[in-house]
């Protein structure tokens, strides 16, 4: 007998773990790193526009696959057409792939925050301490294995008790943090000429590079193509209004965003009197600069240790939300239990997990295409795999099941404001950006374009 689905227990269980899924490490350095580098202003407005436009179209896309099937990312494609199961099994791939690499930067996340916790600021803020401890063997992939066992516990407990109760609790305490480091920030001396070079909108740096990078943040940042928005709609009631819920969640995600950027430009121009260079990507923003920022700031380890909290609060939700997805896919395929996908997920996340955690020391020998293992995994998912099943996403459901299967399912509480808009954006211009996106991610992947 078939087991009955799980479903959160109402629409702000929904959303608050599918605003945790969005709200993860991209909104928290990418999102900051980009929109300063890229006129700050013009970025954050061209953003809005493509997060309630394209992001819009992507997310009640998937949401609408997964709750109209009742089934997990390979099913979900399977069920509506048997030619296009290819497509689940692709998009199944990005998940596994992606959360044993999260886990890693998860683990950075929770080492930066016992040190703050413990004093040693001042030991964060010198030049090699980071390269030093990612080359270790023993103390990061202590940090990957906790934080990855934390992520597996709290999926173990289920849809309700579990990814819903702490989403519930994780995501007011990521919006309150962020407001009250973003305010701490804004009363520093000097903190305005940051705002305004954040937020001042200079028209000048607008191009078809900033253009695309923030499209590339958008699909980064909302959890599109990782299986993920098709398994939570899979646990959404019919009754919940889906419209309203994508909304509530594009909010949550930009808001938490753009408070990120006020929390970090600000800190970082001030720290650097206005050098640009400073706002290094990636880990060497949250990694490098930023404990040099929190070392000379006053009240400086409080913040380190509330910000870096923070940080791994969004780590978390993100990394339950990928591995939620795996479970689902594997008790999907299986029909094991709860207990036996979580377990059998944990061991691919070990199984990736640890050499990605080790590609940085003993095992940086190997190094496809020239990259860390953890650089060649992010490539492959978020610069290849994820635009390539968006784009035949929107071919799937623009052409071969048709808008129409979509407006059905978001109209079954209501009439669906945006279907018109929805039809055009999933047949005509979803397309086009996709394509482009795929482009432009991997060729500032290979130094093609520089970012």
């Amino acid at each position: 007998m078939e087991k009955k689905r799980s479903n959160f227990s109402n629409k702000l269980g929904f959303i608050m773990a599918a605003a945790g899924s969005a709200v993860g490490l991209g909104n928290l350095w990418r999102f900051p790193y980009l929109a300063a580098k890229h006129g700050g202003g013009i970025f954050l407005l061209l953003y809005l526009i493509l997060a309630v436009t394209l992001g819009f179209t992507l997310m009640v896309s998937e949401i609408s696959l997964g709750r109209k099937t009742r089934l997990s990312v390979i099913g979900a494609y399977e069920a509506l057409d048997k030619r296009f199961s290819f497509l689940g099994y692709l998009a199944s791939v990005v998940p596994f792939i992606i959360v044993p690499y999260y886990c890693v930067i998860g683990g950075w996340v929770l080492k930066y925050l016992t040190v703050f916790v413990s004093n040693q600021a001042a030991a964060a803020a010198s030049d090699d301490y980071f390269t030093q401890f990612i080359t270790q063997a023993g103390s990061p992939l202590v940090c990957f294995l906790i934080f990855a066992g934390c992520t597996v516990f709290i999926v173990l407990w289920g849809v309700s008790n579990g990814i819903e109760r702490v989403s519930k609790i994780l995501m007011p305490v990521l919006v309150v943090l962020s407001i009250v480091i973003a305010v701490f920030v804004l009363m520093q001396p000097g903190a305005m000429e940051g705002v305004t070079y954040y937020l001042r909108p200079d028209f000048s740096r607008f191009s078809a590079t900033t253009l695309l990078a923030a499209m590339g943040q958008l699909f980064y940042s909302m959890s599109l193509s990782m299986g993920i928005m098709i398994t939570y709609g899979s646990y959404m009631k019919s009754e919940d209004n889906m419209e309203q819920s994508v909304r509530h969640i594009e909010l949550f995600d930009t808001g938490i965003a753009f408070l990120a950027g006020l929390m970090i430009v600000p800190s970082v121009f001030i720290f650097s009197g206005g050098d640009e260079s400073a706002l290094g990507k990636g880990p060497s923003l949250m990694f490098v600069t930023l404990p040099k920022v929190f070392d000379a700031m006053a009240f400086g380890t409080v913040i380190g240790v509330v910000f870096f909290l923070l940080v791994l609060f969004a780590a978390l939700t993100s990394s339950i939300s990928l591995t939620e997805a795996c479970v689902s896919i594997v008790q999907d395929k299986t029909k094991c239990s709860r207990r036996t996908g979580c377990l059998s997920v944990a061991a691919i996340m070990a199984l990736l997990g640890i050499p990605t955690c080790l590609g940085f020391g003993v095992l940086d020998f190997i190094s496809p295409f020239h990259m860390s293992l953890l650089d060649f995994f992010d490539f492959v998912s978020n610069s290849i795999l994820m635009p390539v099943i968006a784009l035949l996403t929107c071919i799937f459901i623009g052409y071969v099941v048709k808008p129409k299967a979509i407006i059905e399912e978001v109209e079954l509480n209501g009439k669906f404001k945006m279907k018109t808009f929805y039809t055009i954006m999933i047949r005509w211009i979803a397309p086009v950006c996709l394509v482009a996106i795929l482009i432009f991610s991997v060729m500032e992947t290979l130094g093609y374009i520089k970012v």
